[in-house]
């Protein structure tokens, strides 16, 4: 049997297939682009079951569903679901604004906070000491990923 007459034979699973298979990527790596792609796939193992499996259609639909939608996301969604920055990917940007918690004492201003189950290294702004366990609010990122904090949360 060849490729194309297991492809005919199996579109939508194919199609539903990588799907699910984007979307675990997605999951692992939760970066927000791949949410699309996924959509689209499985969109498409839906027009298969319409158009039949015709393999330039379907990869046609694919590319088309996947920069529209791509691109409506980044037009549409709220800057608040794409972060501060504006960039989806931007992990660090989102934390602009949020309250941690000081995992140590912050010696010479500084020390570690920890924000959603994971620790970032972070300044004070005024330079000064902080408790374990006091809470703080991110003012800022200085190269690349140390937070500014300020305390008080």
């Amino acid at each position: 049997m060849d490729l194309f007459a297991l492809y005919g034979s199996h579109a939508f699973w194919f199609w539903l297939g990588l799907a699910a298979a984007i979307l675990a990527v997605e999951v692992a790596s939760g970066s927000g682009w791949l949410l699309w792609p996924a959509g689209s796939a499985l969109a498409v193992a839906f027009l298969t079951l319409l158009i039949g499996p015709d393999p330039a259609a379907t990869i046609a639909a694919f590319a088309v569903l996947t920069l529209v939608s791509t691109l409506l996301a980044r037009r549409y969604l709220p800057r608040s679901v794409l972060g501060s920055g504006g960039d989806i990917n931007d992990n660090v940007a989102r934390l602009i604004g949020q309250e941690a918690r000081a995992v140590a004492a912050f010696e010479d201003g500084t020390g570690r906070v920890l924000i959603d189950g994971k620790e970032w290294i972070a300044e004070l702004e005024d330079g000064r000491e902080l408790a374990e366990g006091q809470r703080v609010r991110v003012t800022g990122v200085r190269d690349g990923s140390r937070l500014t904090v300020r305390a008080g949360g």
